[in-house]
């Protein structure tokens, strides 16, 4: 129960023990199950999804990996969001920086895909920082029977009105005194994101033991976008600025999500698993 999600994947125990509890729920629906995957930055969500599919595919079960990330607006739809909203729209992150609609429509078209009907998944460019040209999106041809939407905010709900008073840290204290951007971003959670978070038959949480670890294990992926020279990859200034956009709501996931997810899989400060409760 000790393996390192973040190099060799997940053990194989693990892998089926949460494969099996999502698959036995079923879809409420005649559609594919749709299983959310949630967890803090660098926890290793991409890691699972991508042994969960292998597992299911191995049994013969289509599956489909989808990651929230892939859904962020481009450059240019949040320099507009920046200039109508509020200027810290700009960087992807928060909801209300993701494309719902098209996520929406994504979900839909793989509910009847075939080769008559094939449906592009879209993708993100993380070291470019904006959306991959449709022509290179990948293309689905047969109706997944599962479904696996991965991303650190998926399954959080909206903060109280009360929680937004006091700023999370200098980001929010200097850049939203008025408090214009961390509302925005709560009315998202609580309208668009609810529901889709609504429509998912299971949440898997990968629980990470606090906040703290975030930046180290945030800074294992960016080291790799540096290494093979991507334009936009954040050095370590950068990076702890970037998380402050993040902070608010990974705190709240932290206290929020153990309760809400079907399935938790604690981690420790080295992302091993110490333990899986619900499955």
């Amino acid at each position: 129960m000790r393996a390192d999600a973040s190099t060799r994947g997940h053990a194989a125990d693990v892998v089926e023990r949460v494969l099996d509890a999502s698959l036995a729920r079923g879809s409420r629906a005649r559609r594919p199950l749709l299983v959310g995957i949630a967890g803090v930055q660098g926890s290793g969500k991409s890691t699972l999804a991508r042994d969960l599919a292998v597992a299911a595919r191995r049994r013969g079960v289509r599956c489909e990996v989808l990651s929230l990330d892939d859904f962020y607006h481009g450059r240019r739809e949040r320099l507009r969001l920046a200039r109508v909203r509020h200027p810290l729209f700009e960087t992807r992150g928060v909801p209300g920086t993701h494309d719902l609609a098209l996520l929406r429509r994504t979900l839909a078209a793989l509910a009847n895909a075939s080769a008559r009907r094939p449906v592009r998944v879209p993708r993100f460019d993380k070291g470019r920082d904006t959306r991959v040209v449709p022509s290179r999106w990948r293309r689905v041809t047969q109706r997944p029977a599962l479904i696996l939407l991965e991303g650190w905010c998926v399954g959080v709900p909206a903060q109280a009105a009360r929680d937004l008073r006091r700023s999370a840290n200098a980001l929010e204290r200097d850049e939203d005194r008025e408090r214009r951007w961390r509302g925005a971003v709560n009315r998202e959670l609580a309208r668009d994101y609810a529901r889709l978070w609504r429509g998912l038959d299971h949440l898997v949480l990968l629980q990470a033991p606090s906040f703290a670890v975030v930046g180290r294990w945030r800074d294992q992926q960016e080291r790799a976008l540096r290494a093979r020279g991507a334009p936009r990859a954040l050095d370590r200034a950068a990076l702890r600025r970037f998380l402050m956009h993040f902070e608010r709501l990974s705190r709240h996931a932290l206290r929020a999500l153990p309760h809400a997810a079907d399935i938790r899989i604690v981690l420790d400060r080295n992302r091993r698993v110490r333990a899986i409760a619900g499955a």
